[in-house]
C-alpha cells in the first residue's frame, strides 16, 4: 500500500513541515514540562497544573500521568539525546519505580499523594500498561537493564493476573492483591462492561513497545492476539469504528457511539504493533483495517477550520469538542494514512490539522497544549494544562511521530 514517490519540491516542502514541528516540540511543548511540571520541593512532578500553571498540592499524583512523562523524556532521546531529558527521565523514573510499585503484589497503584503515600491501591489494567511503557521507552533510550527487568516484572504480573485465558484479552480492574475486580476508572462499569477498547489499546501499545527491547515469544503471541482482538472483535467492519465496551466474552456493551480521537490513535498504533512482529499477512490486514478508519474519521469528524471533534454516533458527530489528545492523534493518523496510500487528502487534514494546532490549541502565553477548544476555537480555561490525565504524552509523541513520517 506505499504511495507514490514524491517530487524534490514536496519533499523540501516536508522536511520544512519537520523542522517547524520540531520547533515546537523542544520550543513550545517541553519546556513547559521540564519547567513549571517540576516539583522542585517535594520531587518529581507536580500532580496538578492549573491552565497558568499555577499548582494544587492537594491533588493526586496519577500513575497515567507520571508514566506518560517517564516515556516523553526517554521517547525525545530520539531526536536529541540531552543530558537534561535524561535526568528528567530520571526524576520520573524514580516516582514510577520505587513509589508507584507494589513491592508486595506487583503492579502499581494507581494514585498516591505530594509525599509519595498510597491514595488509590487499586490495579487498574490501563496504568499497568503505561508503567511496561515507560519502563520500556526508558531502557531502549538509555540502555538499563535493570529497568527492563522490572518492566519485565510487571507486564509478567498484569499477564497473569488479568488475563482472559478463555476469551483472550484483560480484565479491567483489580484490588491491590489481584484477588478480584474492582471497578474501573477508565470507563464502562456503569454498563457491566468487563473490558474496554481504550485499555487494550494501550495494553497493545505497551507489550508491543516491550517486544522491540525484549522479543520474548510469550509476549509476541500475546502482541499477536490483541491485534487479532481488535481485528475480529473491537473494529467495526460495518462503521470502520471502534466499539467501546464489552463483556468478557466480547459481546458489545452500551450505545454504538464512538470516539474519533481513538478511532484515528488505533489507525496508527495497530500499524506500529504489526509491523514489530514483522508479519507480512497480518500488516497487511491491519494496514487495510488502519485506512478504512482513517478515512471514517476524515469524512465524519474534520470541521472547516481543520478541528477534529470528539464524540460520533450512527456517522453524525455528537460532540464538537476539539481536545488536545484528540488532535495529536489526528495529526499523527492522518498522515500514516497518507504514508499507506499516497492518497493527498490525507496529507491535506493532517496539515490542517497542525494549522489547528498551531493557532488553537496551542497555548501563545504558558506553553504546552489547551485540554479543549471548543467548536468557536475558544479555549475552556478552567481544564488544568497537567492532571492525572494531562500529561506530554500525547502531544510530543505526535511531534515525534509527525517528524519521523515527514522525514522518512
Amino acid at each position: 500500500m506505499a504511495g507514490p514517490l514524491v517530487t524534490t519540491m514536496e519533499a523540501k516542502e516536508r522536511i520544512a513541515w519537520a523542522e517547524e514541528i520540531e520547533r515546537h516540540l523542544f520550543g513550545h511543548i517541553l519546556p513547559f514540562w521540564a519547567g513549571p511540571a517540576v516539583d522542585r520541593e517535594a520531587g518529581g512532578f507536580h500532580g496538578w497544573l492549573s491552565v497558568t500553571g499555577e499548582p494544587d498540592p492537594a491533588r493526586p499524583r496519577g500513575l497515567v500521568q507520571n508514566t506518560r512523562i517517564l516515556w516523553t523524556f526517554a521517547a525525545v532521546t530520539d531526536l536529541r539525546q540531552e543530558a537534561e531529558f535524561h535526568a528528567l527521565a530520571d526524576r520520573a523514573l524514580e516516582w514510577v519505580r520505587d513509589r508507584f510499585w507494589d513491592a508486595d503484589h506487583g503492579g502499581g497503584y494507581w494514585h498516591l499523594d505530594r509525599s509519595g503515600r498510597v491514595r488509590n491501591d487499586t490495579k487498574q489494567v490501563y496504568g499497568q500498561a503505561f508503567g511496561v511503557y515507560a519502563l520500556a521507552q526508558y531502557h531502549l533510550a538509555f540502555g538499563a537493564p535493570e529497568v527492563l527487568d522490572r518492566a519485565r516484572s510487571w507486564y509478567r504480573t498484569v499477564d497473569s493476573r488479568a488475563r482472559d485465558a478463555g476469551h483472550g484479552g484483560y480484565g479491567e480492574a483489580f484490588v491491590r492483591d489481584w484477588s478480584r475486580p474492582a471497578p474501573s476508572l477508565v470507563g464502562g462499569s456503569e454498563l457491566g462492561a468487563a473490558k474496554s477498547m481504550n485499555t487494550h489499546l494501550h495494553v497493545l501499545e505497551a507489550w508491543a513497545t516491550l517486544y522491540r527491547a525484549w522479543p520474548d515469544e510469550d509476549l509476541r503471541r500475546r502482541v499477536r492476539e490483541l491485534l487479532e482482538l481488535f481485528l475480529d472483535k473491537i473494529v467495526d467492519p460495518s462503521t470502520h469504528h471502534l466499539r467501546a465496551f464489552f463483556r468478557p466474552d466480547w459481546q458489545p456493551v452500551g450505545e454504538a457511539s464512538y470516539t474519533y480521537g481513538h478511532d484515528i490513535e488505533a489507525a496508527w498504533l495497530l500499524c506500529e504493533a504489526a509491523e514489530t512482529l514483522g508479519e507480512p499477512d497480518l500488516k497487511r490486514r491491519v494496514e487495510r483495517t488502519a485506512v478504512q478508519m482513517a478515512g471514517a474519521v476524515l469524512a465524519e469528524a474534520m470541521a472547516p477550520d481543520g478541528g477534529v471533534a470528539y464524540e460520533g454516533r450512527d456517522g453524525k458527530v455528537t460532540r464538537t469538542d476539539r481536545d488536545w489528545w484528540v488532535q495529536a492523534e489526528a495529526l499523527v493518523g492522518f498522515l500514516h494514512a497518507w504514508r499507506l496510500t499516497g492518497h493527498e487528502r490525507f496529507l491535506q487534514a493532517a496539515r490542517r490539522v497542525w494549522e489547528f494546532i498551531q493557532t488553537r490549541v496551542a497555548d501563545p502565553v504558558h506553553g504546552d497544549w489547551f485540554w479543549r477548544v471548543n467548536e468557536q476555537g475558544q479555549p475552556d480555561r478552567s481544564l488544568p494544562k497537567s492532571s492525572e490525565w494531562k500529561a506530554p504524552y500525547h502531544s510530543a509523541r505526535a511531534c515525534l511521530e509527525a517528524i519521523r513520517r515527514l522525514r522518512d
